[in-house]
């Protein structure tokens, strides 16, 4: 994030505070230390619930994106039918969870020829949406219901954007956004050793083998290139040292684009639980006065403008969801302020200065409006199956810390990280198991 981004947080951070000092009905010293102490063993506990997910997650993401190419990925989104929206999702599955990534690969995706529907619709969504790390996260702190919902919800959401994008879409609009990104002229090529995208024009490192030239980032990289290693299977691969390097390197590479994010999103979720008197809330989501369908509509509305206006993106925005559910917003509304962490003011004026003005206006307002209905739509079914579970559920008030699974499972956590972040900040790693070959770090 940027200090713009951070000053705006902050400024919401103390209205936050502020509405609770107008609105309490105890004695300021009283509140000021009830709220304190609530909001420390709320944030405290969601990063102790979820601190063993966030691992693993990342550690399988970071695998992912080491052992696998996705140099021919753009040619099989070049579609927009269903083979090709099931491979955007697929792609997207097992991609990065960070907004601000996913983005940037969507719109490499599409200015290669990739089709909007499977690249900025399937790929871009499913990366943030429907990774395993946002699922983890979700499952402990809101429960397999709403998990399931995010999933279901989350392919409804891909199948609207691909309709707009090929039947509400005009094709000259979609080819003038393909030709903005062109005319960047920024051609790049993925560094083998250590993953990063590098310019062809710009880097002073490359190497010719079978007719085929790779870059590197940096004389070390170049160096550190093995050939034959270069096409290694995903069994040698998790099976070398080597390949365990590079999934530590990909691994700490997420948690550099995302650990502020997740932070904040478990900050802001305690300051919400330990600042804002329950009257405020009773008040807000004060029940269906219009009929269910019409509060339903107009608190899927609500999820998505906060999920727009708190900045936060992905896996962070479900701590805070958690807490809003606890307090009353809506199943589907919740699943609505979730959806909508790729509308954020800093992501849609990427989206401007990516694909230009109109295009980024249509893009965002695809996703807002796919982002209510799919909310709204996914509540009535859920309600129909009663399959909404009860806000009482959600975790988001344990704070001790016991001999259960969950300690044996940080526990485990912290040394697996531990382990990772030693192989990451390992110069070089000698060759072990089949394909083994020694690699810079980043």
């Amino acid at each position: 994030m940027e200090r713009k981004e951070y000053a705006i947080l902050a400024v919401i951070a103390a209205a936050t505070v502020g509405i609770g000092v107008v609105t309490t009905t105890k004695p300021l010293p009283t509140f000021f230390a009830e709220s304190t102490r609530q909001f420390v063993t709320t944030t405290a506990a969601m990063a102790w619930i979820t601190w063993w997910a966030l691992v693993i997650g990342f550690a399988i993401a970071g695998g992912v994106e080491a052992w696998t190419s996705d140099e021919k990925v753009s040619e099989l989104l070049e579609g927009h039918g269903a083979r090709e929206i099931g491979y955007g999702s697929l792609f997207g599955f097992i991609s990065s969870s960070c907004s601000y990534s996913a983005i940037a690969t969507a719109k490499n995706l599409f200015k290669k020829g990739g089709s909007a529907a499977a690249t900025l619709g399937a790929f871009m969504f499913a990366s943030t949406n429907l990774v395993i790390e946002i699922g983890a996260v979700i499952w402990i702190l809101l429960g397999w219901q709403f998990l399931l919902a995010d999933v279901v919800g989350g392919f409804m959401l891909i199948g609207m954007m691909a309709f707009g994008f090929v039947y509400l879409t005009p094709q000259e609009v979609i080819e003038e956004a393909r030709d903005n990104i062109q005319d960047e002229g920024d051609r790049t090529a993925r560094d083998p050793v250590c993953g990063m995208e590098v310019d062809p024009d710009e880097t002073d490192y490359s190497v010719e083998h079978d007719g085929r030239t790779y870059y590197f980032c940096s004389e070390s990289c170049e160096e550190s290139f093995d050939p034959e290693a270069a096409d290694t299977t995903i069994l040698e691969q998790a099976t070398s040292l080597s390949g365990w390097k590079a999934l530590a390197d990909k691994q700490w590479k997420e948690w550099g684009m995302l650990w502020d994010e997740i932070a904040i999103g478990f900050i802001f979720a305690g300051l919400i639980a330990g600042f804002i008197p329950e009257q405020v809330w009773t008040s807000v989501f004060s029940g269906a006065t219009f009929g269910l369908p019409v509060y339903v509509f107009w608190t899927a509305v609500l999820g998505t403008v906060i999920g727009v206006a708190t900045f936060v993106c992905s896996v962070g925005n479900v701590p805070f969801g958690a807490v809003l559910f606890s307090n009353g917003l809506p199943f589907g509304s919740v699943l609505s302020y979730i959806y909508a962490d790729l509308i954020v003011p800093p992501i849609m004026d990427a989206y401007r200065e990516y694909y230009g003005t109109k295009f980024a206006a249509i893009l965002s307002a695809m996703i807002f409006v796919a982002a209510v209905v799919t909310g709204f739509v996914i509540h009535f079914v859920f309600l129909g199956l009663g399959l909404i579970p009860d806000p009482e559920s959600v975790q988001i008030a344990e704070v001790q810390i016991e001999m259960n699974y969950k300690l044996v499972l940080n526990v485990l956590a912290t040394g697996f990280f531990l382990f990772l972040y030693w192989l990451h900040r390992t110069e070089s790693v000698g060759e072990s198991g089949p394909g083994g070959h020694a690699q810079a770090a980043d």
